[in-house]
């Protein structure tokens, strides 16, 4: 009988070692991940340029199809993807150029070159640009504030690359919209000409 409750609890030791081999695996390989997550290059420059306040490059994302609208079934009606997607985009309306950023992000859509082309074009005319930032009322108005700077300041770089002067820049103190429309809309850089 004693070599039985022997075997048992034997058996129940190494169901007992064995979980805790599990578990201590798993918070390791989490820690691993996170570590990964919060390491990786992207989130290194967010994070120091959110640190530092200084001007973040401009970086085109090469994913973002937002800037066209989704295709609906035939007999449903067409869906704009910016209220669907969270994802990054440029329209120009009316002469001004307006860009839409992903929640948190600095990175410019697709085309943002191809949408400034008018705006260069102004400038070589004798015009300046004006360039306000905007944010949404959701979350901190401080970091709000700051990440609508810094995605003026990338806009900004854009038109440095493309040729036009310092001087023919103006940039607006960001601003916060309260109107009725959505966060999306509100997480926005607009260029006018003037």
């Amino acid at each position: 009988m004693s070599s039985q409750d022997d075997d048992q609890q034997g058996l129940v030791l190494w169901v007992v070692f064995g979980l805790v081999a599990l578990v201590i695996s798993l918070v390791v390989g989490v820690s691993v991940y996170q570590r990964g997550k919060m390491s990786s290059p992207k989130t290194a420059v967010a994070g120091q340029a959110a640190a530092t306040a200084e001007p973040v490059a401009p970086s085109v994302s090469t994913a973002s199809t937002a800037s066209t609208p989704l295709i609906a079934p035939a007999g449903m009606p067409a869906v704009d993807s910016l209220a669907v997607s969270d994802a990054a985009s440029v329209k120009v309306e009316n002469g001004v150029v307006k860009f839409y950023f992903a929640s948190g992000k600095t990175e410019l859509a697709v085309g943002a070159n191809d949408a400034l082309t008018e705006a260069v074009k102004a400038v070589k005319a004798g015009k300046k640009l004006v360039i306000s930032g905007f944010h949404d009322a959701t979350g901190s108005p401080v970091k709000n504030a700051e990440i609508a700077r810094l995605r003026a300041f990338a806009v900004r770089d854009v038109l440095k690359t493309a040729g036009v002067p310092e001087g023919s820049i103006e940039l607006k103190k960001p601003e916060q919209l309260n109107a009725a429309g959505s966060n999306a809309e509100a997480r926005r850089v607009e260029v006018t000409m003037q």
